[in-house]
């Protein structure tokens, strides 16, 4: 059996032509099989899944599927909670926290009749690794075990990768989802901010963090992003916004559709190797063969986006964790205990002129969404670094390329759009208005069914 799609797999539950229960042995299988190199896995939960799965065939037995989703293998990061089963955020600070509850997200997805493999990977606490020193080793890149994934959202981009479930949910507050789905390959989208409740997920920066879904396509992704957005009143955060269909743009034509691409981010600010270069081009060139009107949308600098960010979210993470680095300071791995050290040095007035300036590009991208429908640039500079050449305080020495939407709120998403000399993928990043995520899967989706690199899978 090879790795499906969740479209794919969905079609074949309901036409019987596969049942969740041999879905389920197969990707179970895998797990055992490719985990123990690829480290995609925290917790296995073998038997909930297998529990799941006889659920669903029974309901499909009897005509009573609940959703697309129903019956379709997932997983979730560590970071979000879920009720009787260890919930770590790859620490060992909470390497024995069992929630009593789920995560808003988890219950919905469970609602929708999904199908739980476990709990992923990630960054500890979504925000320092690859480390080395903590219970549990960091996810591999499924193209090269040698390579990183990408953080924090690691372990869902490898396990989707690699084939061990079909999606399963990340987060984002610094490009955490759309990083790892481009070294990985796949498709991963952090929405709009408030789209999907953060109830019951470990926060790293409250002001930035957005949960999304990760899967091989952007058409998975949306009808995961289906079944998990909508509003929450245990989240302060969560838009009180109706919920559309994320799929019903897909396949149609991008003729008069207006797109800017940002040069200056992946030409000037952070400067991507010739293949990225090549890959954006030719998306430039597929999107103008459809019809699409293209331009250059002008922003400021890269490093004005990711300064504020950066700040913010070291600020905001500091003080979440300030309790447990004055009690328990060498339960942290390195990496985590020196992002936190460092960002004890941030004043009060570093916060609040980092959202001052905030505020200012906030407006300026609204200013220029006027004259777009999306802006497109790279999700990464380059393919993915071998694990001994990912720097000590990585994503603080160049500007990072997916900063802008988490800045701002605004929705963005990641798409394969080919593979580099070492035969690892590429990856562009397509930003889009608030709450308009419909539009950025059906440029996404375009792309994706233009080009061969859906049907290339990791050789494991």
């Amino acid at each position: 059996m090879h790795p499906f799609t969740i479209a794919e797999a969905s079609r074949k539950l309901k036409a019987k032509e596969i049942s969740p229960v041999e879905l389920a042995r197969h990707c179970l299988h895998r797990i055992e099989v490719l985990n123990p190199e690829i480290g995609a896995f925290i917790t296995v939960t073998a038997e909930r899944a297998l529990a799941d799965a006889n659920a669903a065939e029974a309901r499909m037995m009897k005509h009573e599927s609940k959703t697309p989703l129903d019956g379709v293998p997932i997983a979730h990061k560590d970071i979000f909670e879920t009720a009787g089963i260890l919930t770590t955020a790859h620490s060992r600070i909470l390497k024995e926290n069992v929630p009593t509850r789920d995560a808003a997200v988890v219950k919905r997805l469970a609602d929708a009749g999904t199908v739980m493999l476990g709990k992923l990977a990630t960054l500890e606490f979504a925000l320092a690794g690859p480390s080395f020193d903590l219970p549990w080793p960091p996810a591999r890149n499924p193209w090269n075990s040698s390579c990183f994934t990408g953080g924090s959202s690691s372990g869902t981009a490898a396990a989707v990768a690699a084939g061990m479930i079909l999606g399963g949910t990340g987060t984002d507050t610094g490009g955490s989802i759309r990083g790892p789905a481009a070294l990985c390959g796949i498709s991963g989208i952090k929405p709009t901010y408030g789209r999907c409740s953060r109830s019951g997920v470990i926060p790293l920066a409250h002001s930035l963090d957005h949960v999304g879904p990760m899967a091989w396509t952007a058409e998975d992704c949306a009808m995961l992003l289906q079944q998990m957005a909508g509003h929450d009143p245990a989240d302060p955060q969560s838009a009180d916004v109706a919920v559309p269909d994320f799929s019903a743009d897909i396949g149609r034509s991008l003729r008069g559709l207006r797109i800017g691409v940002v040069d200056r981010f992946h030409k000037l600010d952070n400067p991507v190797c010739d293949a990225t270069a090549a890959a954006i081009a030719q998306s430039v060139e597929l999107l103008v063969a459809s019809g699409a009107e293209v331009g250059e949308a002008k922003l400021s600098s890269l490093k004005e986006y990711s300064a504020a960010n950066r700040i913010i979210m070291n600020a905001e993470a500091a003080a979440y964790h300030e309790h447990a680095m004055k009690t328990r300071f060498d339960a942290f791995g390195e990496r985590m205990r020196n992002r936190m050290l460092l960002a004890s040095f941030l004043t009060s007035s570093d916060y609040i002129q980092a959202q001052r300036r905030r505020r200012e590009l906030c407006l300026e991208l609204a200013n220029v969404m006027k004259d777009f429908d999306v802006l497109v640039t790279a999700a990464a500079a380059d393919e993915a670094p071998l694990m001994e050449d990912v720097p000590f305080w990585d994503g603080l020495e160049k500007p990072g390329l997916p900063l802008p939407w988490n800045l701002t709120g605004y929705p963005a998403i990641a798409v394969c759009m080919g593979f580099g000399p070492n035969g690892l993928p590429l990856s562009i990043q397509i930003g889009g208005r608030p709450f308009a995520e419909a539009t950025l899967f059906q440029v996404a989706s375009f792309l994706e069914s233009s080009t061969p690199w859906r049907s290339k899978r990791p050789s494991l």
